[in-house]
């Protein structure tokens, strides 16, 4: 069974199962204990009844702890690995993950949202909530999840991505490189739908000045901004478009902070 308090003793396993540091996930706690007490007041049950006796008594649950049911919604939305698998993990029924799962994650968004880290979802607010020192430099890229294969014909056919060779849904991110967070996660599309036709339909507002690197899953993708970078293929140097249009390649000028969109996948 995974336990946090032996898990936060190795912190490169905690951070392969949860994508946080114990330094992270203590940050988090603090938000995530006042978002669930708020959700569900100790003197009502988990339906919002009032309770007709203390809370307390009864078979104690495996995700009692508010660090485990913190720990274990992390590990889930990490890894998304089955549902049966979690309740081995966890020493909880299938039902049983299934219910927490449902419960945990709204609480999670309130504590993230308390927290100010959540991204944008909105393309259009995007360039206002970026304000900050120096020159805005952002990374655009895209992300693709691996989902249950759809029996519809039609629905297979929309959701299998050929570039990865499965059935996955896809969104694209922007990543500024200052503090490498995601700062915008657009809405989930088929995987079929190409990054580039995702990121034209957002219609994403930057901020003024914006620099932006980009990969060659967006070739032809040049949004209003000062200057956009995008790599090559090899035998040719890269260039750089200011203004969206055609411009000298720069030798030496990198096409992509170095292991930056890399580290945010």
């Amino acid at each position: 069974m995974l336990d946090y308090t032996a898990l936060k003793s190795n912190p490169q396993k905690f951070l392969a199962l949860t994508g946080l540091t114990p330094e992270e996930f203590q940050r988090l706690l603090v938000a995530f204990r006042h978002a669930y007490q708020r959700r569900f007041p100790s003197d009502r049950t988990m339906t919002g009844r009032p309770r007709q006796r203390p809370a307390g008594a009864g078979r104690k649950s495996s995700l009692d702890p508010p660090e485990q049911r913190l720990l274990f919604i992390l590990v889930y939305l990490k890894t998304y690995a089955l549902q049966v698998v979690l309740g081995e993990l966890f020493a909880l029924s299938q039902p049983r993950v299934n219910q927490w799962i449902h419960r945990l994650v709204p609480i999670l968004r309130e504590a993230l949202d308390e927290l100010g880290v959540l991204p944008e979802r909105t393309a259009e607010h995007f360039g206002g909530s970026q304000a900050g020192p120096g020159e805005p430099v952002f990374i655009i890229d895209a992300t693709e999840r691996r989902r249950q294969r759809p029996k519809n014909p039609e629905k297979q056919a929309l959701c299998y991505s050929g570039r990865k060779k499965k059935h996955c849904d896809k969104n694209v991110v922007i990543v500024p490189v200052r503090d490498q967070r995601v700062a915008f996660l657009s809405p989930t599309y088929a995987g079929k739908v190409h990054e580039k036709k995702i990121a034209d339909q957002e219609g994403i507002a930057y901020p003024p000045d914006t620099v932006l690197y980009k990969d060659t899953g967006f070739q032809g993708y040049e949004p209003l901004v000062k200057k956009t970078y995008q790599p090559k293929k090899k035998g040719t140097r890269q260039g750089a478009n200011p203004g969206g249009e055609a411009g000298q390649s720069r030798p030496g000028q990198d096409s992509c902070p170095r292991g930056a969109c890399h580290r945010r996948r």
